[in-house]
């Protein structure tokens, strides 16, 4: 198994659903879910990178690392990279970005990702999954990916990539024949990368389509892009998601009951 560690940003202010890492699922904060998750996985360690002292509070004794960061950072991959210093990880580890709003993240996808770096040479991973219905396709909220065929990343996008136009030119409300990629929000670095990935300037791309990772593209970074093994569940982002998220997690364990 591949050596790996996982980092966890949570920031306790967000916009939809304040106190999102707190809110309680099963009775237990989310970001202990995640957390969970990510040991499930196999890594050696799981930190939280947090800004907030209730959520520090809310892991002690939980066998998770806790690292205090800035509150002003402008991205997870920016409060990674303090957490990284702060940890004091050498460059040549791998750390994965594993979001905290991802309370049944697969086990086998955040090792999957974490492989991924090791097996591509990449300094940084991602996952991706099929497109099965044309409401995704079209919505912004969905990013697409589009894969070399290597498995490198050609290009993150809100936009339906490739554009089916000839498809799309006879009935837009279905969806076309072919293999178009969600991107899945979960990354593995090299720690070295990961520093200089949050060094790097904002680019036009970035600011054009908001997707972070394009700011590794455009500089000329590879991301390897592997698909994922099983599927990862929608995050959670609002009260109603949270309310789908704890029906998931008691049905989950009324089947685990039942043996």
């Amino acid at each position: 198994m591949q050596d790996f560690l996982v980092a966890i940003p949570a920031r306790f202010a967000a916009s939809r659903l304040p106190g999102k890492p707190l809110r309680l699922i099963g009775g237990e904060p989310m970001v202990l879910h995640v957390a969970k998750r990510a040991l499930a996985a196999g890594a050696r360690a799981v930190w939280v990178a947090t800004d907030d002292a209730r959520i520090a509070e809310a892991l002690q004794s939980s066998g998770v690392h806790v690292a205090m960061t800035s509150p002003d950072h402008a991205s997870g991959t920016d409060r990674l990279a303090e957490c990284a210093r702060i940890a004091g990880w050498p460059d040549d580890a791998i750390v994965v970005n594993l979001q905290g709003d991802e309370p049944f993240a697969p086990a086998d996808g955040i090792a999957c990702v974490a492989r991924t770096v090791v097996d591509s040479g990449a300094g940084i991973a991602t996952l991706a999954t099929p497109i099965a219905d044309i409401e995704s396709l079209l919505d912004s909220n969905v990013v697409k990916v589009v894969r070399a065929s290597q498995g490198d990343a050609l290009y993150f996008s809100r936009a339906p990539i490739p554009y089916p136009r000839d498809a799309f030119a006879h009935d837009r409300s279905v969806m076309p024949q072919g293999q178009w990629l969600r991107h899945i929000g979960i990354y593995g670095y090299r720690v070295s990368s990961l520093r200089a990935f949050a060094a790097l300037p904002v680019g036009a791309l970035e600011r054009t389509e908001s997707l972070e990772q394009l700011r590794a593209l455009e500089a000329g970074w590879r991301i390897a892009v592997a698909l994922a093994p099983s599927v990862f569940p929608p995050g959670v982002d609002t009260a109603e998601d949270l309310a789908r998220a704890e029906r998931i997690f008691m049905e989950q364990n009324s089947r685990s009951a039942r043996g």
